[in-house]
């Protein structure tokens, strides 16, 4: 049981760019704590990848299919308009949690809707670095649901 954490763009400044809404921890930094608690939540392997750009986010989902288990994915503002990383999620056969820092739901209205979410397993948003934890315990709950349904 393994799993891919994908990070969209701006997610790279993560302690630089408005900590009041994302948090004072490094990128590095919330990388780390991921891994940790995948580790912690017996994942085998946990790969953290973030890129600014779209075509690279659908390559890495891609592949993805064929490398891990599950996904736990923040597409950043791709969330909102990107049906080219809503239809690679849609193509893959491993579960995807949508996660986001911030509670998309109390800031602009653009950022209400998300088109990922449909073809996402469940989306958790609002609780900072802890939406990613909450996604890796959601992703492995899911895995080991499967799990018990092959036996």
């Amino acid at each position: 049981m393994n799993v891919l954490i994908i990070n969209g763009p701006n997610l790279n400044l993560l302690g630089e760019r408005e900590p009041s809404t994302y948090g004072s921890d490094s990128y590095d930094n919330v990388c780390a704590l991921i891994r940790a608690k995948a580790e912690e939540l017996g994942f085998s392997e946990c790969e953290c990848f973030q890129s600014n750009s779209e075509g690279e986010i659908i390559d890495r989902i891609h592949q993805a299919r064929l490398d891990f288990s599950g996904i736990v994915i923040n597409a950043g503002a791709y969330t909102h308009y990107s049906y080219a990383i809503r239809d690679a999620i849609a193509a893959v056969k491993i579960p995807v949690i949508e996660v986001h820092m911030s509670n998309i739901h109390k800031r602009e209205e653009f950022r209400h809707h998300s088109v990922i979410s449909p073809v996402c397993a469940g989306q958790i948003a609002g609780f900072g670095k802890e939406s990613y934890i909450l996604g890796l315990h959601a992703l492995k709950n899911i895995l080991e649901e499967k799990e018990y349904e092959q036996d």
